[in-house]
């Protein structure tokens, strides 16, 4: 037997909205955590904010995150990974789209032996043109 949807309205708050965004980009690859530092994660624990991740639902939904990626991945690909699981999550949870999704790497996370990998392919920086980060077709902030 079908069920006949039923016409009506509902009503998803911030905080709903901010917790299927923070999933999302916690379990996209290469992303190890928010920005935001000691203070930033008192005020999580403390309910008041979460540091990191800004939802605004005016117009539309605009979402302007601060993560840190892992050492060694890449960082474009890690974007497209977050902008892909968001899009996704918020519409399965509320059936809209999100307009404007803003990602500002803040840092790397340096594992705990605090070596870095060397990498046999990477192109010394002063090999690296402007030209080659223009062709990449990548929007990181």
């Amino acid at each position: 037997m079908a069920i006949r949807p039923t016409p009506g309205r509902s009503l998803v708050t911030g905080r709903a909205l901010r917790d299927v965004v923070r999933t999302a980009t916690l379990g996209s690859y290469g992303v190890t955590g928010f920005a935001g530092g000691p203070i930033g994660r008192l005020i999580e624990r403390l309910g008041l904010a979460t540091p990191g991740v800004s939802v605004s639902i005016d117009d539309g939904i605009d979402v302007e995150l601060d993560i840190t990626v892992a050492l060694g991945v890449p960082v474009a690909e890690v974007a497209r990974q977050v902008d892909s699981a968001i899009r996704y999550a918020v519409r399965q949870a509320i059936d809209r789209e999100v307009g404007r999704i803003t990602i500002h790497v803040d840092g790397l996370h340096v594992p705990a032996g605090g070596a870095l990998p060397q990498s046999p392919t990477a192109l010394p920086i002063e090999r690296v043109r402007p030209r080659d980060l223009a062709d990449s077709g990548t929007d990181v902030a």
